[in-house]
């Protein structure tokens, strides 16, 4: 009952798809913030859902931790094998396999990314709408309940998926839901492994539902004088039911980093990013709308634009920011925080942040889906000085206070993770209980992902 009978027994049937070189061990270590390196003892590729079943009950046989990977753009350490064990590297499934245009719905494999999905379906006139900003894997997203940019319209991955297939850590495989757009029967299963974090089972099918194409897209930018203006713009845009697909905010420090990084010529001020999609003539009026709104909140420098080399431009420097910032301090650690609060306190909670940033000293950029309530702090620390990192744990730490004090959560959209953990007991009470004891009955040797998530 070890880690290395197992993983003998492994490569009896998977052979070279059971990688220990020191190269796979150390890119499956590593992770996109502050987390330090914990590689596995072995990288599994399997082909198929029956070899991901296979491998579950033998890792379950030997006591060996799984831990299941996408792409490993997570934020909060969800991959660190922090007991080694195999890190299940799902890159091999990663085929479109169903299309069902007239149900507006498809079915894939976790190793699928996002845009792959996109390009596969242009011809149906139909697209999959999350976006994160990282290219992730459909089967990652799934796992940690990811969102990003387009929620505010489109909601999240959990209201996107009609159901799963997954293996279970004895190596039963189940399915979830079905493609029926409702239904009263039973527990809901799939909202349970949606952001699960890997911790409960291994997806390894996924059924999406899809949306049509807009006839019409416009997206723009405009700056503020002041932060509370941006904030109570996104605020007022949301209770008048505008219907914007984004509403991303800039800080004047992400304004800085993207002028830096991207070539923007942002005045360093707080933004506003936006995208309106629909008709023509809807999005000619909401857009109208849209600006006298900022007009009314000192927005200025109110642009839009339907090219789409303007619209690819400007989400393609959104979706870089994180690195931007980063250039802010090169060589520096980053931990970044997100946590989501109501939108009628979304002011409070982005105004006290910033004035905590900015007395504690150290570089921390804000930006996020304000559309939400979602947004991010990117902490910049230098790695020779560990009083820095104390005091960006300290940031973090009242950051979340802050938002469930606020009737918010510890994280909108990065998940738990190693980072958020100590936060669940605080955000669910009895709850958090609860689900450990699920967790016990699905996975009772806790071979899933362990250290994660749950108590």
């Amino acid at each position: 009952m070890t880690i290395p009978a197992a993983l003998d027994a492994l490569e009896t049937f998977l052979g070279q798809r059971l990688s220990r070189s020191k190269s796979d061990l150390a890119l499956h270590a590593r992770s996109e913030t502050h987390f330090p390196e914990m590689p596995p003892d072995a990288v599994a590729y399997p082909e198929s859902t029956e070899e991901v079943s296979r491998i579950m009950k033998l890792c379950a046989e030997h006591g060996c931790p799984v831990i299941a990977w996408g792409v490993g753009t997570s934020l909060e350490g969800h991959t660190a094998a922090v007991e080694g064990g195999i890190c299940l590297d799902m890159s091999r499934m990663n085929r479109v396999l169903e299309i069902q245009a007239a149900d507006m719905d498809v079915r894939v494999q976790p190793g699928v990314t996002r845009e792959a999905l996109n390009e596969e379906l242009r011809a149906t006139g139909l697209f999959f709408p999350i976006d994160p900003g990282a290219n992730a894997t459909l089967g990652g997203m799934a796992a940690t309940r990811a969102s990003g940019t387009t929620a505010v319209r489109y909601g999240t991955m959990r209201d996107n998926i009609l159901g799963l297939e997954v293996v279970l850590a004895d190596g039963r495989v189940i399915r979830t839901g079905t493609r029926a757009r409702k239904s009263s029967a039973g527990y809901d299963l799939t909202a349970l492994f949606i952001g699960s974090e890997g911790t409960l089972g291994i997806i390894t099918e996924i059924t999406l539902r899809l949306h049509g194409q807009p006839e019409a897209i416009s997206a723009g930018v405009c700056a503020f004088e002041s932060f509370q203006g941006a904030v109570e713009a996104v605020i007022e845009t949301i209770q008048m039911g505008l219907p914007m697909a984004r509403i991303e905010f800039l800080d004047e420090a992400s304004a800085i980093a993207v002028n830096d990084y991207a070539g923007m010529g942002f005045p360093e001020k707080p933004h506003l990013l936006f995208e309106l999609h629909g008709s023509p003539e809807s999005v000619a009026e909401d857009a109208a709308r849209f600006g006298e709104i900022v007009t009314d909140h000192g927005g200025s420098g109110f642009e839009w634009s339907d090219r789409a080399e303007d619209r690819k431009a400007l989400w393609a420097m959104r979706h870089n920011a994180f690195y931007a910032i980063k250039a802010l301090r090169p060589g520096a650690l980053t931990l970044v925080t997100d946590i989501c609060v109501p939108i009628s306190r979304l002011a409070q909670a982005v105004e006290e942040t910033r004035e905590d940033i900015l007395a504690s000293g150290l570089p921390g950029p804000i930006l996020g889906h304000v559309g939400d309530g979602n947004f991010h702090a990117a902490l910049l620390i230098d790695p020779a000085n560990p009083s820095e990192m104390e005091t960006a744990k300290a940031l973090s730490h009242r950051m979340v206070e802050r938002s469930l004090a606020l009737g918010g959560t510890a994280t909108g959209e990065h998940g738990v993770g190693l980072g958020k953990r100590a936060y669940m007991a605080s955000e669910h009470g009895d709850g958090w209980e609860v689900m450990g004891q699920i967790k016990n009955a699905l996975d009772p040797a806790g071979i899933l992902n362990p250290g994660k998530l749950v108590p």
